[in-house]
């Protein structure tokens, strides 16, 4: 079997720099863009993922779905709650039991700046027990008219990072927030929330109930206590669901964004294979005469076309490589606002494993078709090609 040296390949991309150039620029940024799109894919998986606590579940208003910024339960239910279960985990004598206000509602960074819609939760202590991924990770726990804000937090209502400092001032639901500290939350959805207390927040919005009380059980509880409790109780109207169903329903709704994202990475890829052949073509029908020389020295046709195969994939190789670089560099961790909070661009393994098959498939079937077409021209018409 005879092959074209692989030197050959090498030497023929570096004789025409401008073209080549050219070629890299635009796979670069066609994987570029397939890298982006699936780093929002996983992203918003991943935080939809983590933020479910198996042993953690959400007791709230009948019927509500999952709209739990639309729940209303009575304040006294968190009492009921704790009271009437026996397998809540408890500690020191607190039960795992957090009563909550949830609520969106518009964010301001100045008193009478653009307003941006943010989330913000109503919570006492008893909350760092049942959402133990949250951790304080600058200042203090918020106090009297004072909020802690999520990593994600300005992101979602459309601040920057030097609008939220500790020590600066939030206006929401007609009063002035404090901003007391930073937590994060493993990258679940709760850091794009803003949290205070409790009672500060029923003040400001004239409220004495609550959205709903989250609760955790211990290791030997069942699911069924709760929900039993749930049912027996009718005066109070409520339901029950595990925190990871909560966030399972969320996924399956999210499914159709899904989708749509997997659609415009196809798309972007068959652009790219189309553009990938043009370019291809215009570097192939310029080396008609170099092809055909190839063959009246005695080199089979196959030969030729594996070598513009080995240049396509050289192209792509690069081509991959650099956009990989620059979306662990620039894109990944990038945060983006969505309906839910705000999460992470995501590129990990299974990004850039796709990032690189498309590549790959971009050098490989964009250079298949012109090199066949061209070489089925007869050595003599080649040679006499301008």
């Amino acid at each position: 079997m005879t092959f074209l040296p692989w030197e050959y390949g090498v030497r023929n991309l570096l004789r025409r720099p401008l073209r080549s150039g050219l070629t890299l620029l635009g796979l670069t940024t066609v994987v570029l863009l397939v890298l982006v799109v699936v780093g929002f894919i996983r992203g918003l998986e991943r935080s939809l993922s983590v933020s479910g606590d198996p042993r953690t579940v959400i007791v709230f208003s009948l019927g509500m779905g999952e709209n739990l910024e639309y729940s209303s339960v009575p304040m006294r239910t968190s009492d009921l709650v704790a009271a009437s279960i026996d397998g809540i985990q408890e500690r020191y004598g607190n039960r795992y039991a957090s009563p909550e206000l949830y609520l969106g509602t518009q964010v301001r960074t100045t008193q009478n700046g653009p307003a941006g819609m943010g989330l913000v939760r109503g919570v006492t202590t008893a909350a760092l027990l049942v959402h133990s991924r949250v951790e304080i990770i600058a200042g203090d726990w918020p106090g009297p008219d004072e909020i802690m804000i999520g990593r994600l937090a300005a992101t979602k209502f459309g601040a920057t990072q030097d609008d939220v400092r500790i020590g600066n001032s939030l206006w929401l639901e007609g009063r002035e927030w404090r901003i007391s500290g930073v937590f994060t939350a493993a990258g679940s959805v709760f850091e794009s929330e803003l949290w205070c207390r409790l009672d500060d927040l029923q003040q400001a919005m004239k409220r004495q109930d609550l959205s709903l009380v989250a609760v955790t059980l211990a290791s030997d509880a069942e699911f069924a206590d709760v929900d039993l409790f749930c049912k027996e109780r009718l005066d109070l109207e409520l339901q029950a669901i595990r925190q990871v169903e909560y966030f399972d329903s969320l996924r399956e709704d999210y499914q159709p964004v899904r989708m749509l994202a997997w659609l415009v990475v196809l798309l972007i890829s068959g652009a790219g294979v189309f553009a990938g052949l043009n370019t291809m073509y215009g570097a192939v029908v310029g080396r008609v005469r170099e092809l055909a020389t190839l063959q009246a020295i005695g080199f089979p046709r196959w030969a030729a076309v594996v070598s513009l195969v080995q240049e396509g994939t050289l192209l792509a190789v690069t081509a991959s490589l650099l956009a990989s670089v620059v979306a662990v560099v620039l894109v990944n961790g990038a945060a983006v606002r969505f309906t839910m909070g705000a999460f992470e661009l995501q590129i990990d393994g299974v990004a850039l494993l796709i990032g690189y098959g498309t590549g790959l498939t971009l050098g490989m079937v964009g250079s298949l078709p012109p090199a066949i077409r061209v070489l089925r021209l007869p050595v003599v018409e080649g040679l006499k090609a301008v």
